[in-house]
């Protein structure tokens, strides 16, 4: 069963089917759901939080809040300061929590109901009372789950979206709340992009944890300097500029026409067609953040124990790593930035990145084989044991 059909995503959406909720409510919106997650317990302990915060490799933050004033940290911190903390009036924002937390991946798959090529990473924010990262608003859509404690939300449609200059955060300059509402945990709001929002953690004592499942939505900007880079490092011109007939010149420092006609041709013979582009634009949404970091599997099994381990007769899997992006089209399967074309049996490649494991058959063949198993000692997919 999947997203769109399983019970729990219509619970998830407010007792909306998914194809209702884009309809309604994707980027057009905003909602409260009320026990999205009805008996949401918490995905990891304040603890592990913590050490995350101090961790080596994790994108994490700091925001220290004094009257209408933040200050911005970025880790990874040492313990001795963690433990001066105050007692209020800070948080700890961990980033890319579903690369290092299985629990947090299976949350970031709720919302499969959504291409996995928008779909973009689980945000734990750990509050102390008072502590939030003020008045602010995102450029993506958000789902905001509550944990443990309360975080009272203000939002606002405002079209003002100035921001206060040379702040360490993007804060609003200014914000007129229209709503005003509490979560406890298993609520969830969800925000189109550009809905100015502020939180800030209500419970009087101990800590305040909520679950942002974000979005990827590069600016056009980005999207073209990405292609350009893209088909620069992936085209092969041959040729090189010349000009036999050129004529001596009294002006030295004048554009030869000739050299611009030469610039012209070598940039047209870039195949800029669409294959090209749907090939990059599958590549760029699969291509890794620079903070994912892949590691050869220890100990490495051999090509032949790897294809029994994960095969049915074993009652083996193997499963993409979290931090793996995997896509297809009709013709290729884009994985980690790459693109291959898709041969032999194209249903099992399309299952392995929409359910993120498969089964290998018995009667696979040898180039399926092949792949998986470099994919594998390249730390992309993982073996999943009976």
């Amino acid at each position: 069963m999947n997203a769109n059909t399983h019970p729990a995503t219509k619970t998830l959406l407010g007792g909306l089917a998914p194809r209702e909720f884009m309809a309604q409510h994707w980027q057009k919106e905003w909602r409260l759901i009320r026990q999205a997650m009805p008996g949401f317990e918490e995905l990891l302990s304040v603890d592990a939080i913590f050490k995350l915060a101090c961790t080596e490799g994790v994108e994490s933050r700091l925001v220290l809040r004094q009257g209408k004033k933040f200050a911005l940290e970025t880790g990874p911190f040492s313990k001795a300061r963690l433990s001066r903390l105050p007692e209020r009036d800070w948080t700890i924002l961990v980033q890319g929590l579903n690369l290092h937390l299985p629990a947090a991946d299976a949350l970031l798959r709720k919302f499969s109901f959504l291409p996995y090529a928008r779909l973009d990473d689980v945000m734990v924010s750990l509050a102390a009372p008072g502590g939030g990262v003020g008045p602010h608003f995102d450029s993506y859509d958000v789902f905001l789950l509550q944990g443990i404690g309360t975080r009272r939300w203000q939002i606002s449609e405002q079209k003002d979206l100035t921001l206060i200059p040379d702040a360490p955060l993007k804060i609003l300059k200014r914000m007129v709340p229209s709503q005003s509402f509490e979560l406890i945990a298993g609520d969830m709001l969800y925000l189109p992009p550009h809905v100015a929002h502020d939180g800030v953690a209500m419970q009087a004592e101990a800590f305040c944890t909520t679950y942002s499942i974000g979005f990827r939505a590069p600016t056009h900007q980005e999207l073209a300097d990405g292609f350009l880079d893209w088909i620069g490092a992936t085209s092969e011109i041959e040729g090189r500029l010349a000009d036999p007939d050129l004529a001596a010149t009294d002006h030295p420092a004048r554009m030869p026409k000739q050299y611009q006609r030469e610039v012209a041709d070598a940039i047209a013979k870039l195949q800029m067609d669409k294959g090209a582009i749907k090939q990059f634009a599958g590549c760029y949404a699969t291509d890794p953040k620079p903070s994912v970091e892949f590691s050869e599997p220890k100990p490495l099994l051999s090509r032949t124990a790897f294809a029994k381990a994960c095969g049915v007769a074993k009652g083996g899997s193997v499963a993409l790593a979290a931090g793996t992006q995997c896509l297809y089209d009709d013709e290729f399967l884009f994985i980690n930035g790459d693109a291959f074309v898709v041969q032999g049996d194209a249903a099992l490649w399309h299952q392995l990145a929409d359910e993120r494991t498969l089964s290998v058959p018995n009667d696979a063949k040898t180039e399926t084989i092949d792949a998986l198993y470099a994919w594998y000692r390249d730390g992309w997919v993982r073996i999943v044991s009976a």
